[in-house]
């Protein structure tokens, strides 16, 4: 609301005192009531310049002038007749603190359906409740619906909404630009070892790790209604699925091609979509399902302790704790060779903190060290970037020293998170074909 000028003050009072009813009275108008009726009256631009209903205030400043001099004999006449009925206005409402409540814009006036057009404010009742943990949240997977990465969202965040990603770096990035809540993406398998494509994103992103789930790899044998073994001319499957069941198809008997493709259940929605009679997939019962294939095989991975391991990312981190076991991760570089890595890892094992896992990377920045010699010339040393998790949380005072000695040796480092492990029971599946 603006407020009036000084010159408009003075016009105001001018044209107020040509008026009887405002000469008599001894009764001093209260300008805050005053101020707010005029101004919301003048300051409205809603209204329209060839309006000519009765109550319209003009745009000029002569029937502004005269407008708020009639609101005023307004006030005082209301004010006059309280007096005489004892506490209530002309209209019979009740006066608040001897001031009477005024009605002085009518329910019908063009200015009260313009203001219907302003936005509402919100109340209490237009906010929900905050969603409980896993709830309604938006989960980033790599592959299309019936991939394992799906499952592992499921399991991690049951009840998410569960968003597919053609790319690993498509899944970091719906993250980042708040498309999802959460990210699940595996990191390593007990057969098929790391997958390096993540590790190199991890750095590459600010994204933090807030949990872990592991899934046992269930692998089947797909392919059209009514296909058999032995029209089968090819096999098609993610490159570890396939690597994880090379043993297994070599004893089925099947001589076929083996061709890689993004996903295990991608390669069941391809062979679906192409009627591919002479293709068999290697992918989840799941996926067979979605997409009508029948299973050919079931259970046909090499080891029945196939377990693939995910990480939850998100854009902040979780608070660290002690009431349950902890795991953090961290990824460090360091110039001075391996000796330096030798004191990396004391500053663990004198502490007593176990380390699950140590995972060496090129340097992307700097892929190799030069090394003079005067006497064979110049050395030449790949230079890795150091991969390591460790059981123990950030909240414990010897992950912290150890993370502080850690520094003083490395030219790097950067803890990636500090999450809780997955200690859901498991047991292999002992299907075979």
């Amino acid at each position: 609301m603006k407020s009036l000028s000084p010159s408009s003050v003075i016009d105001l009072k001018l044209a107020a005192a040509s008026y009887p009813a405002l000469k008599s009275t001894h009764h001093r108008l209260g300008p805050a009531r005053f101020l707010i009726q005029c101004a919301s009256r003048y300051d409205s631009n809603s209204i329209s310049s060839t309006a000519q209903s009765p109550g319209n205030v003009g745009r000029s400043r002569h029937d502004w002038q005269s407008a708020c001099a009639i609101l005023a004999s307004k006030v005082v006449s209301q004010e006059q007749d309280t007096e005489k009925s004892g506490g209530t206005g002309n209209n019979g409402q009740s006066a608040v603190n001897g001031h009477p409540v005024l009605d002085l814009v009518p329910v019908g006036n063009p200015i009260s359906a313009a203001a219907q057009l302003l936005p509402k404010p919100l109340s209490i009742s237009d906010l929900s409740p905050a969603p409980m943990h896993g709830s309604s949240l938006r989960v980033a997977y790599q592959g299309v619906p019936g991939a394992y990465s799906e499952a592992a969202a499921g399991k991690a965040y049951p009840n998410c909404e569960a968003i597919p990603c053609d790319q690993f770096e498509v899944a970091f990035q719906a993250v980042e630009l708040w498309i999802a809540d959460r990210a699940v993406l595996p990191v390593e398998n007990s057969l098929g070892g790391s997958i390096h494509r993540n590790y190199d994103l991890l750095l590459r992103h600010r994204l933090h790790i807030v949990g872990e789930v592991q899934l046992p790899v269930h692998h089947c044998l797909l392919a059209l209604p009514g296909v058999r073994r032995d029209y089968l001319t090819r096999v098609i499957s993610h490159p570890q699925a396939l690597s994880q069941c090379e043993h297994t198809l070599t004893k089925m008997g099947l001589a076929v091609a083996r061709e890689a493709v993004d996903d295990t259940a991608g390669a069941a929605e391809y062979i679906a979509a192409n009627n591919l009679r002479d293709t068999a997939a290697i992918a989840s019962a799941r996926a067979a399902e979605l997409y009508g294939l029948n299973i050919l095989a079931d259970g046909i991975q090499d080891d029945t302790g196939n377990v693939t391991r995910f990480v939850m990312l998100a854009r902040e981190p979780i608070i660290p704790r002690t009431d349950r076991p902890f795991k953090t991760s961290i990824v460090f570089a360091h110039d001075k060779g391996t000796s330096v890595l030798f004191k990396v890892l004391s500053a663990f094992a004198f502490r007593n903190i176990s380390l699950t896992k140590i995972e060496s990377r090129p340097h992307r920045n700097r892929p190799i060290r030069l090394v003079d010699d005067a006497n064979v010339g110049t050395a030449k040393h790949f230079e890795y970037m150091f991969y390591v998790d460790f059981e123990a949380s950030l909240a414990e005072a010897r992950a912290q020293n150890a993370l502080a000695e850690v520094q003083e040796f490395t030219s790097f480092l950067r803890v990636l998170g500090s999450y809780p492990m997955d200690m859901t029971p498991w047991t292999p599946s002992n299907r075979e074909d």
